[in-house]
């Protein structure tokens, strides 16, 4: 009897080990917002056309990569500067498209395929109240240093670590040839910069750009007409191995791929950041709103 009970356990153990790795495709994602909505999105889609998915989000950046480098992660979303400065050590300044095919190429050594980038670029930026913006006719941020140089009244609220960045606050001025003396800028957490800037303590603030902050609170993204900011351009990264055996996967991740940008990220990440709603219902809504579920 003993015997039997000890065989039969071994059945049901081989059973839930088959379960559990029985995925076909494993999709991860990292540990805030707009990665959580994509990883789940990614899991609705692929289940939906047949896959059987295994989700892990929830995870830090450079764990996540490290998995997909090691075969545990099939699929995720990354960000083309993140690649490109912190996975290769690439410092120079690249355009978009430049940054897009240096990570293309660097990562394809590793095993990893970059497939078609969306149009959501979640790079820092700077940011104005969408009225005052107007008002004062403000769109670009070689007009924001116009602006400046003849002297309006405007205050910029920074955080701490882009203040200080050899990439940062310092550059960026030289970059576009205006000043703004210390006591014109204010030093604070990333997450206090918006309700700064909404309540009008300030009048320009640095954010990123697919935050859902933005179009909640009707912020202005000037754009940044002389490319100054690294592109960050979010992107399926899958292996070269599960591309193999499932060839028709870039074009369905492209499909999803092609319907992403700032304006879009940002109402999503609004949702579930300022409206509350679930994650999971927020990205059935949208598939289902695309024809992709």
């Amino acid at each position: 009897m003993n015997h039997l009970m000890t065989a039969l356990s071994g059945l049901a153990l081989a059973g839930v080990m088959t379960t559990a790795v029985s995925a076909d495709i494993t999709v991860g994602g990292k540990n805030f917002t707009e990665q959580q909505i994509l990883s789940n999105m990614t899991t609705q889609y692929l289940e939906g056309l047949g896959y059987d998915v295994q989700n892990r989000s929830g995870m830090g950046s450079a764990v996540l990569r490290q998995a997909q480098e090691n075969g545990q992660i099939d699929l995720y979303w990354e960000y083309t500067g993140t690649s490109l400065i912190n996975y290769n050590d690439v410092t120079e300044r690249l355009s978009p498209e430049e940054t897009y095919a240096r990570v293309k190429e660097l990562d394809a050594e590793k095993g990893l395929v970059w497939l078609e980038p969306s149009n959501a670029n979640n790079t820092y930026a700077l940011a104005m109240r969408e009225d005052d913006a107007e008002e004062r006719g403000i769109a670009t941020l070689s007009g924001l240093a116009q602006a400046v140089n003849v002297g309006e009244d405007l205050t910029f609220a920074l955080n701490a670590e882009f203040y200080a960045r050899e990439d940062g606050w310092r550059p960026l001025q030289e970059a576009y040839d205006f000043s703004v003396g210390r006591s014109d800028v204010k030093r604070m957490d990333s997450g206090l910069v918006y309700p700064a800037l909404r309540d009008g303590d300030v009048e320009v603030g640095l954010v990123f750009a697919t935050d859902g902050r933005i179009p909640a609170f009707n912020f202005r993204v000037l754009e940044d007409d002389q490319g100054y900011f690294p592109a960050y351009a979010l992107t399926p990264v899958v292996r070269q191995e599960t591309l193999a055996e499932n060839p028709e996967l870039a074009d369905q991740m492209n499909n999803l791929s092609a319907l992403l940008d700032d304006a879009t990220m940002a109402e999503l990440n609004a949702r579930v950041d300022v409206e509350r709603q679930n994650i999971e219902d927020v990205s059935q809504s949208f598939l289902e709103e695309n024809g992709l579920l």
